[in-house]
């Protein structure tokens, strides 16, 4: 309840308005204390308050409700006009004008925009005041249906900014989240891979070297979600992929090395290359490489068995196009609409095929160069991804999710 009065208090001292409105009151009036009332069913409390009586309320002030008048407008919802309490016949004998001393005194309701009743607008003083015969009624309520307007500004405002700070505090912990995971996961996998590669140099037995190597293999299997975690989280959660465009000539033999590398550990499929003359290509290296590397992961884990898997880069016209072609069951249309989101997997996916990011991640690397992922996969022709990379990239301040 505190918080909330509170809230309420701060919001009405936003309100640049109110000050004015108190002032045109009294002076309209003469009355010599005017004030905005924050009314619950239990309290009484002074959002606003101009005093030129010294009746001794302040902002945040309260008066114990069953003792105001504003207590009886929470339940009629009509403004209240006293000219002279002493001679007023509803009010002459009332406990009100008796306990707080006045004589003039007017009160508005004030309700939000969804009709609930936040408080009053009121003014009082010991002298009395001719308030019925004129229009300040009329031009309390309009102030009132006024202030109505501002608090729903100034509530839906701090609501956006609450917001906003939320999310700087959500964006805080993101960076802390990709901080850790890159420092304190890949570390300790490093460390068990360089352990596992040392120990396997010095192993004396066939046992021993099966049981090290899967330790590596294992490892590094790690390490590698471990990276495409890191790589999810600055793109979808962070500020994006990142990468460092220079112009390349070596692009060809990173692509090389990329397929000699996976035809290594599967030496039963059999890869076709075609690579032309791509080099000087201002791109990330690195990440392009890890783009093929994804791209040709998914080719060798869903193609056919028997079938070829063909890789193929060139310079066609003003872009770089980077393509992997695999025989094998089509993808459906519908999964194919899904396939550059994160933890999508095709039909029959076994958990040892990953987390499902490698195609995202793809994608992502592209976007990041200003370029874009397509797929095309039917019965006939097989399944084609094809990356293409324009050739004077314009890069995105944050790459689409």
């Amino acid at each position: 309840m505190a918080n909330t009065m509170a809230a309420d208090i701060a919001t009405i001292g936003r309100i640049d308005a109110v000050p004015a409105i108190l002032q045109v009151i009294c002076e309209t009036t003469g009355m010599r204390f005017a004030a905005v009332a924050r009314v619950t069913e239990s309290h009484w409390t002074a959002c606003a308050v101009l005093d030129d009586l010294n009746f001794g309320l302040g902002v945040g002030g309260e008066l114990d409700l069953v003792t105001t008048l504003c207590h009886e407008i929470r339940s009629s919802h009509q403004t209240v006009v006293i000219d002279k309490a002493s001679e007023d016949a509803q009010y002459c004998n009332h406990h009100t004008p008796r306990l707080y001393q006045f004589e003039s005194y007017i009160s508005v309701p004030v309700f939000r925009t969804d009709g609930s009743f936040f408080g009053t607008i009121c003014a009082l003083d010991p002298r009395p005041a001719n308030l019925k015969q004129s229009p300040i009624q009329a031009m309390m309520e309009s102030f009132a249906r006024v202030l109505a307007i501002q608090l729903e500004n100034q509530e839906s405002h701090q609501r956006t900014e609450d917001a906003l700070t939320r999310e700087r505090q959500i964006a805080e912990v993101r960076e802390q989240f990709i901080a850790v995971l890159g420092h304190d996961l890949r570390n300790p996998l490093f460390a068990i891979s360089a352990g596992a590669e040392l120990l396997l140099r010095k192993a004396v037995d066939d046992k021993s070297r099966g049981i090290i190597q899967h330790i590596l293999v294992a490892g590094q299997r790690a390490a590698k979600l471990v990276e495409d975690v890191l790589d999810f989280a600055r793109g979808r959660l962070g500020s994006g992929i990142t990468v460092n465009l220079v112009e390349r000539h070596d692009l060809g033999d990173a692509l090389r090395h990329v397929v000699s590398e996976v035809q290594r550990v599967h030496p039963q499929r059999h890869i076709d290359v075609h690579v032309g003359a791509v080099d000087g290509l201002r791109c990330d290296r690195d990440r392009v490489a890890q783009l093929l590397s994804n791209l040709v992961a998914n080719a060798i884990h869903h193609g056919a068995e028997q079938g070829p898997v063909t890789v193929s880069a060139d310079i066609r016209d003003t872009a770089f196009v980077l393509s992997v072609h695999n025989l094998g069951e089509p993808i459906e249309a519908a999964i194919q609409a899904q396939l550059f989101q994160p933890f999508a997997r095709r039909a029959g996916s076994s958990p040892q095929s990953g987390l499902g990011l490698g195609l995202y991640i793809a994608n992502q690397i592209a976007l990041a160069h200003g370029g874009h992922m397509e797929v095309v996969s039917t019965d006939e022709a097989g399944t084609r991804f094809t990356c293409h990379l324009p050739l004077q990239p314009v890069r995105t301040l944050r790459p689409a999710p």
